[in-house]
């Protein structure tokens, strides 16, 4: 398959305001799509550990969908009170199910972490509680599954500026990020799968990338190394 392009994480943001704003396809939406696809990366019983963005949206939307499947042993955020949007709704419909949403990892019976802590926005090392539980995620010896990015990495430049959390699999949305590919990236990110959660393909041609229509013609979801040409 011939190669496709990387974004940048001024792209990605560019790819998400002309998805919701010109081509009227709803953030939520988009959550919803990259949740389903995260939970179908996971081998395993899983402990999702959620961010307070839109990164931490998606793995609570993947959660809900882990635990439809039986296979979800915890759900955690850093700051629940925080989230906001499309992100909070994905909170209450966990609730709505009668899921606590925890304030702090509980993996005694988690087989892997889903890593949805931080994600192509990172301008500065982790600190606080999203460092400390990326330390955690280091420590606990689990299998992990990275949200787009794996946390701590500079979505640009493949660079760990502080803790980052080193995946066994990254499941990048949409197209891959610039960072999976250079500098320390491929090392952190581990199996990359790059998953289609609905982008048009209008958007990315907005940007003047050039991405094959046939993508994702046969699979949903395709391995990066089979991209590279």
């Amino acid at each position: 398959m011939s190669p496709i392009p990387a974004l940048t994480s001024a792209q990605a943001r560019e790819i998400d305001r002309l998805t919701t704003e010109r081509f009227q396809v709803p953030v939520i939406w988009l959550m919803e799509a990259a949740g389903w696809q995260i939970a179908r990366q996971v081998r395993g019983r899983a402990a999702v550990l959620c961010g307070k963005g839109n990164n931490g949206g998606d793995g609570l939307a993947a959660a809900r969908h882990l635990h439809r499947w039986g296979r979800l042993a915890s759900v955690a955020c850093t700051d629940a009170e925080a989230l906001r949007g499309p992100a909070a709704e994905q909170a209450r419909a966990l609730r709505a199910l009668g899921i606590e949403i925890l304030d702090r990892p509980e993996l005694d019976d988690a087989q892997v972490i889903v890593d949805a802590l931080l994600g192509t926005g990172l301008s500065r090392p982790p600190e606080g509680t999203t460092a400390q539980w990326i330390e955690l995620i280091a420590r606990a010896g689990r299998r992990v599954v990275s949200v787009d990015v794996p946390s701590g990495l500079d979505a640009d430049t493949g660079t760990a500026p502080g803790a980052c959390v080193r995946a066994n699999v990254t499941v990048t949305l949409g197209l891959p990020k610039a960072g999976l590919l250079v500098g320390d990236g491929p090392s952190y990110a581990g199996e990359v799968w790059v998953a289609d959660i609905g982008i048009p393909f209008e958007a990315y041609a907005a940007l003047g990338l050039e991405v094959p229509r046939h993508l994702f013609a046969m699979h949903d979801r395709v391995q990066l190394h089979a991209l590279q040409g």
